[in-house]
């Protein structure tokens, strides 16, 4: 059989195997078929790679990232309504994997794993388990928890963001006032209601809060 075409038989697991280089390539599909699973087609471009996934719906993606025409974070993206992506690459940067994880990416294993780590991860993942490389899960973990908190936060108006700069730059409220044209009774109505939402108690908090989110220039 041609590793480009689709497998025949009865396979416990569907997979594709996408990686621009040919021995590495060749050297995860038969760890993958020396374990039980099925790989159902291979690509050395990202085009290539949805184009299979299209044409043989794997149960998982293995997907290296950097890759001639589409990327692996591309690919991800193209073909992750359809089918779980496990992407294999050589980087552990915090850019890399969550680029990925935010493409739709369910796993992400560096290439110094093991052939084990790797048809364990192809399993978990086609079971719709999140899997990382050690040392990977916290990273992400830890930046969907300052999304959230982020998302959670409460919303303010463009105008009480306007003067939380302000304030939090040292101005007076009489300060604020002339520099945005506002009565000063307004701008104290803005501060008020910024403290309110943020259930904060003066205005050295509120330049804390300003600081932490980097809106005090």
């Amino acid at each position: 059989m041609s590793l480009d075409e689709p497998a025949r038989g009865n396979p416990e697991l569907r997979v594709v195997v996408a990686d621009d280089h040919p021995i590495w390539r060749d050297a995860v599909e038969r760890d993958l078929a020396a374990a039980g699973l099925v790989v159902v087609g291979v690509a050395g471009d990202g085009e290539k790679a949805v184009r299979v996934c299209r044409a043989t719906a794997p149960d998982v993606l293995v997907c290296d990232l950097q890759m001639p025409g589409l990327t692996g974070v591309e690919v991800t993206r193209a073909v992750a309504g359809s089918t779980k992506v496990l992407v294999l690459s050589a980087s552990g940067e915090q850019a890399d994997v969550l680029e990925a994880v935010k493409a739709g990416a369910t796993g992400y294993l560096v290439k110094s794993a093991s052939a084990a780590e790797l048809v364990d991860a192809v399993r978990r993942t086609a079971a719709g388990d999140a899997v990382f490389t050690p040392g990977l899960a916290g990273l992400v973990l830890g930046e969907y928890r300052r999304t959230a908190a982020d998302d959670a936060a409460p919303k303010l108006t463009p105008r009480e963001t306007e003067v939380l700069r302000l304030v939090a730059k040292g101005l007076t409220a009489r300060q604020v006032a002339e520099r945005l044209v506002l009565s000063h009774r307004t701008v104290e109505n803005h501060v008020q209601n910024t403290l309110s939402k943020l259930a904060l108690h003066n205005r050295a908090q509120l330049v804390r809060y300003a600081v932490e989110r980097g809106l005090a220039d």
